[in-house]
């Protein structure tokens, strides 16, 4: 059987395909975009393409790079638990890093489909 019983906006249980369940953007879990500054001793020791690994490890879409004043540039797109965890391991970084201070801000996301240095 591949229908599915839900609530809709006016309270009223609905029988919906798993299709048009799948198909529904309110069914989806919310995305959020981060996007981050990592200051500290972080360029040279490899957090660019560790932050790939990490952020294509987790699922995340987004881009990170190098800034002309040392500091590191990334922004994160994802689920809010997931991106949460990805801000989390910034502040640490590869085990080279030295991380000073992270500065976040949210932003409207993009729908960013890779995760990629830039």
């Amino acid at each position: 059987m591949n229908d599915c019983i839900v609530h809709n906006k006016q309270g009223r249980l609905e029988l919906l395909s798993l299709d048009q369940l799948m198909n529904n953007p309110t069914s989806q879990p919310k995305q959020i975009r981060a996007h981050v500054l990592i200051s500290g001793k972080v360029q040279g020791v490899g957090y660019r393409y560790a932050t790939v690994d990490t952020a294509s490890q987790l699922g995340l879409s987004g881009w990170v790079r190098n800034l002309p004043d040392g500091r590191v540039e990334a922004v994160f797109e994802g689920s809010p638990e997931i991106v949460e965890e990805m801000i989390r391991w910034c502040y640490q970084g590869p085990p080279a890093a030295m991380v000073k201070d992270i500065a976040v801000e949210y932003e409207q996301p993009e729908g960013l489909r890779r995760f990629f240095v830039k």
